[in-house]
C-alpha cells in the first residue's frame, strides 16, 4: 500500500512493468471502499486508511521494539507483511491481486524507516 517512502518500492516497480503506479493507493483505498472502481475516490480514501495503518503499527513497533534499529525495523515490517498480506490482505481483491515483492518491499522499507526514527528518538 503506497506511501513514499515505504511505497516507493511498488510505485517504481509499477512504473518499470507498465502497471498503474496508483495500484497499491487504490488498493489501500479498496479498504474503505470496498466496491468503488473509480481512481479518486480510492485515492482520496487511501490517506485515511494508511495513515492509520501506518500509525498504528508505529505505536506497534514503538512498544515492541525494545532496542530499535533500522535491521529489527526491517524484520518487523517483514512480520507486519505477512498479517497485512498474508493474512488481512487476501480478502481484499484488489490487495490480493498487487505482485507481493514490491509489497513486501513497502514493508520492510516502513519497518526499516520506523526503526531508524525510533533509535532517534531514545
Amino acid at each position: 500500500m503506497a506511501a513514499l517512502p515505504s511505497g516507493l518500492p511498488s510505485t517504481l516497480h509499477a512504473l518499470a512493468t507498465g502497471r498503474d503506479p496508483l495500484e497499491a493507493t487504490k488498493a489501500a483505498g479498496s479498504l474503505l471502499l470496498r466496491q468503488e472502481t473509480r481512481t479518486l475516490p480510492l485515492v482520496a480514501a487511501a490517506v485515511p486508511a494508511h495513515l492509520a495503518l501506518s500509525l498504528g503499527w508505529g505505536v506497534v513497533l514503538a512498544a515492541v521494539l525494545r532496542r530499535p534499529t533500522p535491521v529489527r525495523g526491517a524484520l518487523a515490517g517483514l512480520a507486519i507483511a505477512s498479517l497485512d498480506l498474508g493474512v488481512i490482505g487476501r480478502r481484499f481483491p484488489r490487495i490480493r491481486v498487487l505482485p507481493l515483492a514490491p509489497q513486501v518491499a513497502d514493508h520492510l522499507v516502513y519497518g526499516a524507516v520506523v526503526g531508524a526514527v525510533l533509535r532517534g528518538r531514545r
